[in-house]
Parts: C-alpha cells; structure tokens; sequence
C-alpha cells in the first residue's frame, strides 16, 4: 500500500475523492483517517502543489477550501502551515540552513574581532595585538570547509541540471578568498608590516563578505528551487566527511517525505543489484575493482582472521613474486622456517590488537621495499585480517624541489 500512496497521481485521484465527499455531505471526521493515511510521509508543500494541481484542473478554489476543517484537525489548527510554502533553509540541520548558520558565525567573527583587532594594529605594532589579529584569522581559515562543502557536494547537483557558469565562477572566486587569506597569515607569522597586513586584511574581509551575498541572493535560491529533497538529504549526510565552519550541527536534518529517503537507498539497491559492490564512498563493478587494485603503485596481499591467504593484487611492476598457488594457504606455510617466528609475532600482535601496524625496509640492489603490515577491521572494529602492502620507495627518495607542469613526453 505505501509504494502506491507514494504514488503522486494516486494522491491526487484520492484527494479529489475526498473534496468530492466533503462537497456531498460527509463529515471533517468521516474522512479524517483517509486523508491523514493520504498525506503520511508527504511534505506540507506537496499537498499545497496538489491542490494547486486540482484548481489547474478546473476545480472551483471553494472546494478545495473545503478541506481545510481536515487540515485543521489534523494540524492542531495550524490552516497558514498547509498554505505557506515551507522554507528549507529554516529547518535546522538542512544544508543551506548550515550553510546560513556559518554565515552568521562567519559575519561575527568579522564584525567582533578582526576588523577591531585591525583598528587595533593600525595604530599600534604592538606583538599582542599581531598575535590576537593571526588568532582571528586562523578562525577565519575555517572558511574553506564552508567552500569545500560548496564545491564538493552543492556544485555536482548544479551542475547535473545543466548549471555550470556560477558554481565555476564561484569557485574561483573562493580560491582567490582562500589564497588572500594564506597569504595573510603568512604575513603575521613573518612579521610583515602593518600597511601591507592590513591590506591583505581589507581584501580578504571584503572579499568574504561579498562571497556571503553572493551565496545567499544568487547561489542558495537558485540550488532551492533546483534540487530535490533526495539530492539535499545526500549532501546532508555527506558533509560530516569535510566538516563545518565555527559551528557543528545540532540536530540531523531529516525531509518531510519520506520518499526522499526511499530514494536515496533505493539508488543505492539499484546500483548493487546490477553487480555493483558498494562502499562507504561510492559504488564500484568487480571489474573497475580489480583494475583499481591492479593499478596502485603497490603490492597488495590480504590474508584474513583465520590465517589464509585470500588475494594479492596484480600490478605491473611486482617486488615479490606471488604465484597464484599461495590463495587459500595459510600464511605461515608460504614463508620459509627461518622467518616464521617474526610472522608469527606479527599475525599476533596487529590480531590482538597489540599494534595496528608494523614496518620493515629492506634494500635490494636497485629497489628499496618498504614493507607494511595492517590490520583490517571492520566498521565495529573487530577484526577481520591482515593487509601486506609492499612499495618500491627508491624512486621517491630521489624526489627534490616541485613539479607543477605536465611532461612533454
């Protein structure tokens, strides 16, 4: 029944219904039940559009006010709630609602400290007043969580819809306002002199704070009215992973519908049923898996919690020899006697969780192993086996100075 009261023509054909009764005679509590089973799990706004939708149709607007005693019974009065479209950014936890928040905190952190700690260097060097102004801006650094959660999780949704000009635009915009503010911090640390750090200062302030209108009169209105509550649940729970800016969330946003949340998961189950292994960030095929894994500038061997070896990866360029007769051995058997205590000692120590993981190098004419040993446990944190991942690290002890250009060859 609930996948078809999800259903919005469905919704709309029993609401009709219901005005239909009303019109005919029953009573607020006659269909009360039906339509309190009709919008469970919907948001206010929904039923708002599909009364909208019915007028559309040439329902006469005094019938749909029939409605209203429903409502009102069932809303404890509160009629305005059903016809006031509700505002997302007022829900706490919700994205933009977040986002705002930061705003706010961002704002005051300008308006408290850091232009009266600027007045305060203007017209004195004194070592304090510096220290206290560098304080203020480490705070402000904050800052590039807000933008990377815009970046990483708002723009990609833009972006799907087709609007890629802003979110580009903005983003360089950001890196300008995070760059001012290295800079300045730098200048602090240094020592440098007052003009120049308060004009750094003035730039990055001026900056953030156009950033701030620029994202509540252009950017949050126009992501409102293009996202859908799935897409704003996604970025609800994937922005714990970059952080917040000055403020952590105090309540978990969850939609009105909960449609939404079905969808989410739903995407997830559709993508798995096709094959897909999902993980914790992303969703991948056994094919893309087993490149991914082959590919890795490492060689990876996983032996599990009962002492079988279960898989190694496959690279190009292997420093030990794996022959696929080692899987389903137990790890002792595929080191010689001599060594077998030192692998004892470690299957011991990372499975009782003595340590988490052990180190060994070893030169071998023109390679440098640089063997690791992990231990792998699950999300619980009970263990679940072994990883070795062994790397050739001559080649990066070489590395000197930077690289910031493409090869020609």
């Amino acid at each position: 029944m609930s996948d078809v009261i999800n259903n919005r023509e469905y919704r709309q054909k029993v609401l009709k219904e219901l005005i239909t009764e009303l019109h005919s005679g029953k009573t607020v509590e006659d269909v009360k039940a039906r339509f309190e089973e009709l919008i469970k799990g919907i948001s206010v706004k929904e039923i708002s559009e599909m009364e909208q939708a019915l007028i559309m149709d040439g329902m006469p607007v005094e019938e749909i006010q029939n409605l209203c005693d429903v409502h009102a019974a069932l809303f404890e009065g509160s009629i305005e709630e059903i016809h006031q479209p509700e505002k997302p950014e007022t829900i706490p936890g919700h994205p933009v609602y977040m986002f705002k928040k930061e705003n706010r905190e961002i704002e005051k952190l300008l308006n408290e400290k850091i232009k009266p700690n600027l007045e305060k260097l203007k017209h004195s060097d004194d070592m304090g007043n510096t220290n206290t102004l560098l304080e203020n801006i480490n705070l402000l650094w904050e800052i590039d969580k807000h933008y990377s959660r815009k970046e990483n999780l708002l723009f990609p949704y833009l972006e799907k819809y087709g609007i890629t000009a802003p979110p580009k635009v903005m983003w360089g915009v950001d890196d300008e306002i995070r760059g001012a503010i290295k800079a300045l911090k730098t200048l602090l640390s240094s020592g440098g002199i007052n003009t120049e750090v308060t004009k750094k200062a003035h730039e990055a302030v001026n900056k953030v704070q156009e950033m701030i209108s620029k994202e509540e009169n252009i950017l949050f209105p126009m992501a409102l009215e293009t996202l859908t509550e799935d897409e704003w649940l996604n970025i609800a729970k994937e922005s714990g992973e970059i952080g917040y800016t000055l403020i952590q969330p105090k309540e978990q946003w969850k939609p009105v519908s909960k449609a939404a949340e079905e969808k989410v998961k739903q995407q997830g189950e559709e993508l798995t049923d096709h094959g897909n292994v999902s993980f914790d960030a992303g969703i991948l095929s056994p094919k893309e898996i087993n490149a991914i894994l082959n590919t890795l500038p490492v060689d990876i061997t996983f032996v599990d919690k009962n002492g079988t070896v279960k898989y190694f990866s496959q690279g190009k360029e292997r420093i030990f020899a794996r022959p696929k007769t080692i899987l389903g051995r137990r790890v002792e058997n595929c080191h010689p006697p001599a060594s077998l205590q030192i692998v004892e000692k470690i299957v011991d120590d990372l499975k009782t969780g003595k340590k988490d993981h052990e180190d060994f190098w070893i030169k071998m004419e023109e390679t440098y192993a640089f063997i690791r040993y992990f231990t792998v446990n699950d999300e619980k944190g009970d263990f679940l086996g072994i990883m070795e991942v062994t790397q050739d690290i001559a080649p990066i002890q070489k590395i000197a100075g930077e690289k910031r250009l493409i090869s020609n060859t």
